[in-house]
């Protein structure tokens, strides 16, 4: 955490469900006349357009991005979602517009933010504190952070959760995959149900700050005897479903450490890859986000300040040995065994056509060559885009990925956005020494 207030501003959060329906709504419609006005722009001079070039203009992302700012709460989590998973996919003007979904959302009034602490903490609470900043240190999706002081001098970080998030999660779910599917940019034969209904099943878990504290003191025991990490301290006194109080630990942006030393960048990735390894296969539990804001670096200490645990999961240890028996024979090149796996993880199902098996087996093996290095450097995006090309042709040549269990979703995601963090700190990492006490079979399951 630091102390830079928000960059965003102060918005009322539109709390009723009628009228975050109505935003949605005005907000597709103008999305959706956009786009008509555009193709018969097109039609007009002689060209046939495209559903993608036609939604993703400057003024439509502009709209989406302005909007879910707007909104908050579940409309705006899964905006970040897609801008995180597919901003290198996107031309470069659209993706500057999108990655403001990752950075500061607008914030609330102070007497917005008076009245939900006011129901959520006894009356005269504010006599507990020697100050509370009004204007937050960070302001997300779901709720926003301040910072405070008590009358003891203890420095908290308080999440304080925006009204109405949790009461629209189904009806922001609902209306944003509404949005998706009229895109008309879903691979067809994909069935956009199951993930939606996972989705607002998480975004329940999320919005329950209880259950979130439990995991941060949770989090904090198996890491207790790590120091290179971090987890701030429960303020249970003060937590309430819709309020989570915790120390204040100073550190600043994780991508700040860019500009550090070769051998601490490379230190950094390092000990968040071995964290990802441990909660897999050792914790069998798992902090799902890999947003960026959700990580934080001592530059004095080095060590990693982890925050936000409401995705915080338990992992089947049933998936776990799916996993290390997948690693365990990619890295032996055994193509008969890595496809079995691949099956029984999901990646590949019965009705996979042969072409589209085999080349997604191939593109495992790749990775698994370029792993099997003294020091794998994530600087190098060759192999990263290599493979991005090969999965847009698969898909274009008809490939539908066979649904898959939020597990596997979720750890998937886990996995490449550890990946974009190390590259994004230019690492070299060795990474089969990290996995090797992981590659015995039996070893996940313990």
């Amino acid at each position: 955490m630091d102390d830079t207030p928000s960059r965003g501003r102060p918005v009322p959060v539109p709390s009723g469900r009628l009228s975050r329906l109505t935003r949605l709504g005005t907000m597709t419609a103008g999305v959706a006349g956009n786009m008509a006005l555009n193709g018969l722009g097109q039609l007009g001079r002689g060209q046939r357009p495209a559903m993608r070039d036609l939604l993703l203009t400057p003024g439509n992302i502009t709209r989406i991005a302005d909007q879910l700012a707007n909104m908050r709460g579940a409309a705006m989590k899964v905006g970040q979602l897609v801008s995180m998973d597919t901003t290198d996919m996107l031309p470069p003007e659209l993706a500057q517009i999108m990655a403001r979904l990752r950075d500061d959302a607008h914030f609330m009034p102070p007497a917005q933010l008076r009245q939900v602490l006011d129901a959520q903490w006894p009356k005269g609470w504010l006599q507990r504190f020697k100050t509370f900043d009004v204007r937050p240190i960070a302001a997300a999706s779901i709720g926003q952070v301040h910072r405070a002081v008590l009358r003891d001098g203890r420095t908290l970080a308080i999440k304080v959760q925006y009204p109405g998030v949790a009461r629209s999660i189904d009806s922001d779910v609902t209306n944003v995959g509404a949005l998706i599917r009229m895109t008309g940019l879903l691979p067809k034969g994909i069935d956009l149900a199951p993930y939606l209904a996972e989705a607002r099943q998480q975004l329940h878990d999320e919005t329950d700050y209880l259950r979130e504290a439990a995991q941060l003191q949770r989090f904090g025991t198996l890491l207790a005897d790590r120091p290179q990490f971090h987890v701030p301290g429960l303020h249970a006194d003060l937590t309430t479903p819709q309020v989570l109080a915790m120390d204040f630990v100073p550190g600043t942006p994780i991508e700040s450490a860019a500009d550090a030393p070769q051998a601490t960048r490379d230190r950094i990735a390092h000990n968040l890859i071995a964290l990802t390894l441990a909660e897999l296969f050792t914790f069998n539990a798992m902090q799902t986000d890999p947003n960026f804001a959700n990580y934080r670096w001592q530059a004095d200490t080095g060590r990693i300040v982890l925050l936000d645990f409401g995705a915080a999961r338990d992992i089947a240890p049933e998936t776990a040995a799916r996993y290390s028996a997948l690693i365990r024979v990619g890295l032996a090149g055994d193509a008969a065994a890595l496809e079995h796996c691949a099956e029984d993880i999901g990646f590949i199902g019965p009705s996979t056509r042969p072409a589209h098996r085999a080349q997604i087996i191939a593109m495992m093996q790749e990775v698994f060559a370029a792993l099997d290095v003294p020091r794998f450097d994530f600087a190098d995006q060759t192999l990263s885009r290599r493979l991005q090309r090969q999965g847009i042709a698969l898909a274009e040549d008809g490939f539908i990925p066979p649904p898959l269990p939020i597990d596997v979703l979720l750890l998937q995601r886990k996995f490449g956005g550890t990946f974009l963090l190390a590259a994004r700190l230019g690492a070299r990492v060795d990474v089969m020494t990290l996995l090797r006490p992981y590659l015995t079979p039996g070893t996940a399951e313990s």
